[in-house]
């Protein structure tokens, strides 16, 4: 299947990512706790604190962090609980937009995200207002140049639900969320390591965004990435300049 282009959002988001390792350590350490808390803290047993921690060895955050996170989380340590809230909204030219959030202050965190969406363009909505229009699954992305067709094999050989390769060569690899894991270890096997490997909400469909559009909405993502209380944002929105 064909594709919009994804390469250069992607390489966006990682150089983001590498200008803000403090933050990216802080958000990372965050769902270690949350996972523990919720699962336990044997790995084994609980595939959320697993990629938890891949994203944290990813991230280059010292294992001691990740033992007094999980330890937190568990009781053995005293620390901060930590809820999941997810706000929904809309961006410019209505693009759906889903931010998920962990804090230990609710109030303090809804002002944040309304502030944010109501001062770059948006519109933040009801719980639910957006949602149904993405799938909760796993994400493999590779880059331009990947072997399609063993990457295809492969991928459908391990239980991936579909293979799509975008308009610049990357390819993007989907499964059914309990899968994900299975996919990841199987594709490694096969010689594959993904650029983004990733439990998602992905866009049913997009919303192309071009010139000033685009460079507002990308405004707008960037300022929710950017508050404190942010883990993840989700949006449809497909931009160019």
């Amino acid at each position: 299947m064909a594709g919009h282009s994804k390469w250069a959002n992607i390489q966006h988001r990682k150089g983001r990512q590498d200008e803000k390792r403090q933050r990216i350590w802080t958000r990372v350490m965050r769902e270690i706790m949350v996972a523990a808390r919720l699962g336990g803290g044997d790995i084994s047993a609980n595939p959320r604190l697993r990629l938890a921690i891949e994203k944290a060895k990813a991230a280059n955050m010292p294992a001691e962090n990740v033992k007094r996170g999980v330890d937190k989380a568990t009781g053995n340590l005293e620390g901060v609980n930590y809820i999941e809230i997810r706000y929904e909204g809309y961006g410019i030219g209505g693009a759906a937009i889903i931010v998920d959030c962990m804090t230990d202050n609710r109030f303090r965190t809804v002002a944040a995200v309304r502030n944010a969406f109501s001062r770059y363009g948006g519109t933040m909505g009801a719980e639910g207002a957006v949602a149904f229009q993405f799938k909760h699954c796993g994400q493999l992305i590779f880059a331009p140049g990947t072997e399609e067709d063993k990457l295809m094999e492969a991928a459908l050989d391990a239980g991936a639900q579909d293979v799509i390769t975008a308009d610049d060569g990357a390819i993007e690899v989907l499964t059914a969320y309990p899968e994900f894991e299975t996919v990841k270890n199987a594709l490694e096997a096969a010689g594959f390591k993904a650029e983004v490997a990733e439990i998602t909400m992905r866009a049913d469909n997009n919303i192309e965004l071009t010139g000033e559009d685009a460079a507002k909405m990308q405004k707008l993502l960037d300022v929710l990435e950017d508050l404190d209380d942010t883990q993840e944002v989700f949006h449809n929105a497909e931009m160019t300049e």
